[in-house]
């Protein structure tokens, strides 16, 4: 039997690759509460979702949410009603999301250019650190950029393989979910652009479309449609109740964080250059690939091949769309992720096994296993002040021992990698690699780090320093807190400023003192609590929270004067 019938069909490559990457993105679910900054945000709007049967308008606390719409937190509701388990639960949209994304890049690129080719497109993908990172968090961007990568895989079938009209119509519904998840969804439809000067050039690799206007029209309803599933019922919620609060919410979350936050980003400022090592760095080791397939796509575009100029634009276009504004994250241009990895791996197989390609990524394994073996080992030897001062404001047990071996670990795995591998098989030996960061972040880092970082450690500590019967308000309290109190707690509000929250903590626990404890950042006591009667719990998130009752208050001073103000909290 020779070794050509045990070659997998393509069908068998993409089930394996599928399995694999199914490992990497679940290892750890279950393992680790929602850290900050946002993953507790979500969660506890998601928590609040299911304990008050009101998933149309979330609230923080007792007081309404409206950064983000509540599509997110709406599905992390829903997951948990399937599974009962927070831990499982907050992190599976992402997971999905990561899923969806690494599928949509497969069949596009196989319907594009050949299965060998979407199979690369998604392996890169995969491959990448932002993407891996993102989708292994509970945060809103892996979710809004599945939206979005549907909305372009509709859209390119349509454009580049129709005409399909139902392909067309889905991308602009995925397009309409996208505006109800993170309101940034419209972009998908800037694909319109580079398709319209193609058709225009008459370029190469573009279907014949016919159709009436109505059929066009489709997507428009579509996307429509997709908004209405949320604002409609909004809209009627906030006439029916008549509220001001409502009204209020109406405005903020339409205007304030959709073209206001554009227009006049009032945090995350970054210089105009920002993207750039996002695109190279962020991006490794796919941006690897950038001195091979930046030459190819010009190639291609001199040859006037539409199946690169559209998707390559709109990656232009998204990063210069979220160039102009002041306020940038890295997280901001991930949409543009899956379309890179689509044409990188249109152009893999070409350069794959170069010699100089090989030689690039048996260096970078080399570079990572130099790296993770000198931090690891500077770290472990307790000569690194950094190093210490985080063993410090962790609370590590055994000192971190346990954090740099994790670290020394993947550095040796590298090492093995490199030596096993080399430079012919540099490729495998990167994969081994990679597979082993993110294996040992989810399985071994997670409960290490899962206590300090989440503030379950802090949580648990109150709940037993307060005994069964103690009732807990939250004063300068951050989403964690709430999220992960072991009773029902009450708060005095989240936005409000701390001398107000104080305030009406302190009428609060005045009438009943002998039962209900304050929770407190110690930054927020001011000058009308008396910090030695103040019980301390612990350190977390580099913060030190506190517990005081009725007689830690002095006799006549308002938390809300002058004298009983305090600092600001430090970001997450």
């Amino acid at each position: 039997m020779t070794m050509s019938s045990f070659r997998l069909t393509e069908r068998q490559q993409f089930w394996l690759f599928f399995a694999i990457a199914l490992v990497i993105l679940a290892a750890g679910i279950g393992l680790r509460d929602p850290w900050p900054a946002d993953e507790p945000r979500f969660t506890l709007v998601a928590k609040q979702m299911i304990e008050s049967g009101n998933w149309l308008i979330p609230h923080r606390g007792s007081e309404l949410y409206s950064d983000k719409p509540p599509m997110f937190m709406a599905m992390q509701a829903f997951f948990y009603t399937l599974t009962g388990q927070w831990r499982v639960a907050f992190l599976l949209p992402s997971l999905l999301a990561g899923l969806g994304m690494l599928w949509l890049v497969y069949d596009l690129g196989r319907r594009l250019w050949n299965p060998r080719a979407g199979l690369y497109a998604a392996a890169a993908l995969l491959c990448t650190f932002q993407f891996v990172y993102q989708v292994k968090r509970a945060q809103i961007d892996p979710t809004v950029c599945f939206f979005l990568t549907l909305a372009n895989y509709g859209l390119l079938r349509h454009f580049l393989l129709g005409p399909d009209w139902r392909a067309y119509w889905l991308g602009c519904f995925a397009a309409g979910l996208g505006v109800i998840t993170k309101g940034v969804g419209v972009l998908a439809l800037f694909m319109f652009l580079p398709y319209l000067f193609a058709r225009w050039q008459r370029w190469e690799h573009l279907p014949r479309i016919e159709g009436g206007a109505w059929r066009w029209l489709g997507g428009a309803l579509a996307f429509v449609a997709a908004v209405a599933l949320w604002l409609g019922p909004l809209f009627v919620a906030a006439r029916t109740q008549d509220s001001p609060e409502f009204a209020a919410y109406l405005d903020d979350i339409l205007f304030r964080q959709t073209a206001g936050r554009y227009t006049q980003s009032w945090d995350h400022h970054q210089p105009p250059w920002y993207y750039l090592p996002i695109v190279l760095f962020t991006w490794l080791p796919l941006s690897l690939a950038y001195p091979w397939t930046v030459p190819a796509w010009a190639r291609s575009l001199r040859l006037r091949d539409a199946r690169v100029l559209l998707p390559l634009a709109w990656v232009v276009i998204i990063i210069v769309f979220f160039t102009f504004p002041k306020g940038k994250r890295d997280v901001y241009i991930m949409p543009a992720l899956p379309l890179v990895a689509l044409l990188v791996g249109a152009q893999l197989e070409t350069f794959a096994q170069r010699p100089a390609f090989r030689r690039a990524v048996f260096g970078f394994t080399v570079l990572l296993a130099v790296l993770f073996l000198a931090i690891g080992g500077y770290a472990w030897s307790g000569q690194w002040p950094r190093a210490n001062l985080l063993v410090e404001q962790r609370g590590f047990e055994g000192g971190g021992a346990m954090l740099w071996g994790f670290i020394v670990a993947i550095g040796a795995v590298a090492a093995l990698a490199a030596l096993a591998f080399r430079v012919r098989r540099s490729l495998y030996g990167l994969v081994a690699t990679l597979a082993a960061i993110w294996l040992g972040w989810s399985l071994w880092a997670y409960p290490i780090l899962n206590d300090s970082t989440s503030a379950a450690l802090v949580m648990r500590r109150t709940g037993e320093m307060i005994g069964p019967d103690g009732e807990l308000g939250l004063v300068a309290w951050k989403e964690q807190n709430l999220l992960l109190v072991d009773r029902p707690a009450r708060d005095f509000g989240f936005v409000r400023s701390w001398p107000e929250q104080l305030a009406l903590a302190r009428t609060w626990v005045l009438e009943q003192p002998e039962k209900r404890w304050l929770f407190i950042l110690d930054q927020a006591l001011g000058e009308c609590v008396d910090k030695d009667k103040s019980r301390y719990v612990g350190h977390a998130n580099r913060r030190e929270w506190l517990l005081i009752r009725a007689d830690a208050f002095k006799d006549g001073c308002d938390p809300r004067s002058k004298a009983g103000t305090a600092g600001d909290d430090p970001d997450d």
